[in-house]
């Protein structure tokens, strides 16, 4: 082989390993929700969590159902939390105040769903679709 060949091989195979690394980046957008913190409070235990939305477009209006499960790994409670408004391409801080519940006993929670997701040239159930779940705090989280 000459050098010729051998350069425009490697030229093509960098382009191929771009292109799909960049199919694979826009098949994954989507939203991401991290649990950041639990914290003791009067009512009982705050939540603060980190949303992005990689989308396109912006998210008008999200809500989650959140199940929360206790240190039995039983389910403790089922909590609809409205997220609100998400901007394409940024980060909010969403905090929520959920009564009657010991951040100690707090080991699991689930995102079953998104009943509301809006936002123009959004379908319904997008908010779903390729979810990114992690946790920063003492419980996991899932999606």
């Amino acid at each position: 082989m000459t050098v010729r060949t051998l350069l425009l091989s490697a030229m093509l195979s960098a382009a191929a390993i771009t292109s799909a690394a960049g199919q694979e980046a826009a098949a994954s957008r989507g939203l991401d929700v991290e649990l950041n913190a639990l914290a003791g409070s009067q009512k009982g235990c705050l939540f603060t969590f980190v949303a992005a939305n990689g989308f396109a477009q912006d998210v008008s209006k999200v809500s989650f159902e959140f199940v929360i499960f206790n240190d039995k790994g039983t389910v403790e409670r089922l909590a609809l939390l409205d997220f609100r408004d998400l901007p394409a391409g940024k980060s909010k801080v969403r905090q929520f105040d959920v009564p009657g519940i010991k951040c100690e006993t707090v080991k699991n929670l689930l995102i079953n769903d998104a009943p509301v997701c809006e936002g123009e040239g959004i379908e319904k159930g997008r908010c779903m679709d390729g979810i990114v779940t992690r946790s920063k705090a003492t419980a996991s989280l899932e999606g």
